[in-house]
């Protein structure tokens, strides 16, 4: 059986589950008298999600359609969805999880907080879609920058790259780190078409660095990857940490990076505070 045949009757079997489970009154219908139908009828579910009848009855058949994320979104307002059940039928349909909301402010969980603090005299931050960082550690703050102390608008991983002298003092490699980190960002982007967010700090980039000026035509895209960074500190010199890229089950665009170095190295990051 043709995989988009699976995912078709499973979107139409996971549609009439949760239509079943909801109640008239649970969406503000009124109950009636004479109902044999568990559940909500089809026809309310359609009027709902301002579809018609017969789209809907299609799509609980395991048709042949590939609705939009627009009535996917339709028919999980309808339906009562939870964010779970909303980016699963998305990915059943379109093969992935629909954008996040443009404008919707990143948060992180209390507990990915204290993990990132409890990693410490080991170097760890947490970077949201846009590479804003969202949390960092001590040590972190030690090595690269005190990001809490900045400006919000200027607690950003490529706008201090890009725009902070410190950056090329502190990136060993800078040239090579930046445009990677620009070619990072670039395939991030291509996931969120339309986000003012990405549009607003391309556009401040492009204003602020010759470099991005210079090297986003280029199109380098480039993919999350762990590896080794060489970074300059005025108390430790040069150091040589490994690092790997955790990306969040919460949420997979925000990603958790740890650095680690030598025991000697290590040890010495701990005497900065």
């Amino acid at each position: 059986m043709p995989q988009s045949t699976i995912r078709t009757r499973e979107l139409g079997e996971l549609l009439r589950s949760r239509r079943e489970r909801l109640q008239p009154a649970d969406v503000g219908l009124p109950t009636g008298t004479r109902r044999r139908t568990r559940g909500l009828r089809r026809e309310e579910v359609a009027q709902l999600a301002a579809i018609s009848s017969t789209y809907y009855t299609y799509l609980e058949q395991g048709r042949d359609v590939r609705p939009s994320r627009q009535v996917l979104d339709s028919l999980s307002a309808a339906l009562r969805l939870d964010a779970a059940e909303r980016s699963h039928i998305h990915e059943l349909v379109h093969g992935a999880p629909p954008a996040e909301t443009p404008g919707v402010a990143e948060t992180l969980s209390p507990a990915v907080v204290s993990l990132v603090d409890r990693l410490d005299p080991c170097p760890a931050y947490v970077t949201g879609r846009c590479w804003d960082v969202l949390a960092s550690n001590r040590a972190a703050r030690a090595l690269w920058t005190d990001w809490p102390a900045r400006p919000p608008e200027a607690r950003n991983l490529l706008w201090w790259m890009f725009t902070d002298p410190g950056a090329r003092q502190v990136m060993a490699d800078w040239p090579a780190e930046a445009s990677a980190l620009l070619g990072r960002f670039r395939t991030a982007a291509a996931r969120h078409p339309g986000d003012p967010g990405f549009s607003r700090l391309l556009e401040r980039l492009h204003g602020a660095s010759p470099e991005v000026r210079s090297w986003w035509p280029q199109h380098r895209v480039v993919p999350l990857t762990s590896g080794t960074k060489r970074l300059r500190h005025p108390v430790l010199g040069e150091i040589e940490l490994e690092h790997v890229v955790l990306q969040l089950a919460d949420d997979p665009e925000q990603k958790l990076v740890t650095f680690g170095a030598t025991d000697q190295d290590q040890a010495r990051i701990a005497q900065l505070w």
